[in-house]
């Protein structure tokens, strides 16, 4: 492939154009260096003490320093060209000549950028993982991911979302924690037909998947909540209008995840940017500003920039910070690549300094913190809206849902005159504007479709990653096992529900790389090989315990060498949360108590 400069526009200017930097007058080669308060030892003086040699850092392959030349592979297949324009090769040439027409660099790489990724080939267990066995693990087939912003679908998308499913992706549909809908065995011959569709209806691909801004996270209530502080809404279709699918940033370090809301429903404090609804004395509604956030293998937590931002600058500030992203994010090593590297060595003070200074042009204005709620707010059950209708939030277990589900919901919504339905950061389903004398029937109606308005607080508050039975990373089973386990402790913990008056959250990973959040959880498990007590290695979880966002915002306690195999998930769950409720205080949370609980109650 020929060489493209569209894969990322800025200057290539070099270290002389840092902030702060001023440019050393040249020295004469011959002319020696003496520092004026320490006289050059004579050549009687003896030996020099010897000293160690200076340690010098690699460079991290910043744009914005001058380093331009791809340090990994990644880099230097997004150099050789731009990701989105593996599209017109997917049109043209491979959904023509099949699968195994398309060259590696775009199968493993660009395809992301439309929302593609290859799925796990079926019968390879955990022992398998790993990039060594790459070429048996891809299978031919794809895993696509449906760009959901704002996870804001109509009745007609969510009915076409679904028709898709049933006729390409063998009736597969989960969604997932990023308000996207994701299919499976979906063959690249399809791919064109399928964008043709969901395109006609509003939807796409775009820039789904890839180093590059993903979709945004957005309160599925936006604009009707009555707890909200600011509808948001006309900023995130303005950053979608004006930046996705654009070129200027679609080659970023890694992942860009952003989550907008005039409400702490989006999981703010584990994405990279994030606008967080606050109300400023002075100057009144507005959104707070944090970045850096993400999880993966390693967890850290958004930083307040401590800045107010009114909402039509909301647009003009994402933008900067992905700008700098883009310029100042490290491109050596992948696993260094997130924002949330960069503000950590940077601190919050410079990273506002730069942003202001070099991109924005100008001062934010200070602003004051959000307050901190006690509790996921995931909208599940019945709830008023602005407007006098109701909005009425499902749950199914872990996401899992299907196409011919999804059709049967959109039949319903559009029966009871509603045409909003949202997806949600916690991997529910939304039904909005449901009037009063609808609300039993509609709940009725979608409740033997497994979507329940009143769920167990097990159902309720489980999430799974997709897990080996797609995912070519994973190492063990966890949506599929999350069908079977959750009625499991609805059953063996059914004489505890009385008695919890909060929730306690269960996260499972099939990986490290926490894409269901396992620090984050009351209790999460996170997917590994494990020894079954006879020396044999099978599928089973670290454990971290404790962990949460909003009041007390924290990573889970992960307990020194303890682990369980898959088959003793539901003995673990049962025994550690019949030890909480036996010893918790009053009002106490399950993150508070962890934190003092005996080791041997929490094994």
């Amino acid at each position: 492939m020929t060489s493209s400069t569209d894969a990322g526009p800025i200057d290539q200017s070099g270290p002389e154009s840092r902030p702060g930097h001023h440019p050393r007058p040249e020295r004469p080669a011959t002319e020696r260096r003496v520092r004026p308060d320490r006289p050059r030892p004579e050549a009687s003086a003896g030996p020099r003490a010897r000293t160690g040699k200076p340690v010098r850092r690699k460079a991290e392959g910043q744009w914005a320093l001058g380093y331009r030349e791809p340090l990994n592979p990644n880099e230097q297949s997004k150099k050789d060209d731009n990701p989105l324009n593996v599209r017109a090769r997917i049109e043209n040439i491979y959904s023509k000549q099949g699968f195994d027409s398309i060259d590696k660099g775009d199968l493993r790489g660009r395809f992301r950028w439309w929302g593609l990724y290859t799925q796990r080939e079926q019968g390879y267990d955990g022992s398998w993982t790993g990039d060594e066995n790459i070429d048996l693990l891809e299978a031919k087939y794809f895993m696509m991911r449906i760009r959901c912003d704002a996870g804001a679908l109509n009745v007609e998308q969510l009915r076409t979302l679904g028709q898709i499913s049933t006729e390409f992706g063998r009736d597969t549909a989960d969604l997932s924690d990023r308000e996207n809908v994701q299919y499976h065995w979906i063959e690249v011959e399809n791919v064109p037909e399928i964008w043709q569709r969901i395109e006609a209806v509003g939807l796409k691909t775009t820039e789904a998947c890839g180093d590059c801004p993903r979709v945004v996270l957005g309160s599925p209530l936006a604009g009707e909540s009555l707890t909200e502080i600011i509808d948001p809404t006309p900023a995130i279709d303005e950053i979608v209008r004006r930046y996705i699918g654009k070129k200027e940033y679609s080659n970023l370090p890694r992942k860009f995840k952003t989550a907008i809301s005039g409400q702490q429903d989006v999981v703010h404090e584990i994405n990279d940017v994030a606008f967080v609804g606050v109300n400023h004395p002075e100057h009144g509604p507005g959104l707070d500003l944090w970045v850096g956030g993400g999880l993966s293998t390693n967890p850290m937590l958004a930083q307040r920039v401590g800045a107010w931002v009114p909402l039509d600058e909301v647009p003009d500030v994402w933008e900067a910070v992905v700008s700098l992203y883009r310029d100042y994010g490290y491109r050596r090593l992948r696993t260094k690549a997130r924002l949330k590297f960069l503000v950590k060595d940077w601190g919050i003070e410079k990273f506002r300094e730069v942003l202001e200074e070099k991109y924005l042009k100008r001062k934010l204005i200070d602003g004051p913190a959000p307050e901190q709620p006690t509790k996921p707010i995931d909208h599940v059950g019945v709830q008023k809206l602005k407007n006098g209708l109701n909005a009425v939030g499902f749950s199914p277990i872990a996401g899992r849902v299907s196409g011919t589900i999804l059709t049967k919901v959109a039949d319903a919504v559009e029966r009871i005159g509603s045409d909003r339905i949202r997806f949600t950061p916690y991997q529910k389903l939304i039904v909005l504007d449901v009037a009063d004398d609808k609300v039993d029937a509609l709940i009725d109606e979608l409740a033997p479709l497994g979507l329940q308005a009143r769920p167990s607080l097990w159902r309720r508050n489980l999430m799974a990653c997709s897990g080996i039975e797609f995912c070519k990373l994973s190492f063990a089973e966890t949506r599929k096992r999350s069908q079977a386990l959750v009625p499991e402790l609805e059953e063996r913990l059914a004489d505890l529900n009385a008695q919890l008056d909060i929730p306690v959250t269960i996260n499972i990973n099939g990986c490290p790389n926490s894409c269901a959040r396992s620090q984050i959880a009351d209790i999460g498990f996170k997917g590994q090989l494990v020894d079954d007590g006879t020396g044999n290695q099978v599928e089973g979880f670290q454990v971290h315990l404790g962990g949460s966002l909003g009041f007390d915002s924290a990573f889970g306690r992960k307990l020194r060498q303890h682990k369980v195999t898959s088959d003793e998930l539901g003995d673990y769950i049962e025994r550690v949360v019949r030890n909480f409720i036996k010893h918790r205080e009053d009002g106490e949370r399950f993150a508070q108590w962890v934190v003092r609980a005996d080791e041997a109650d929490l094994k």
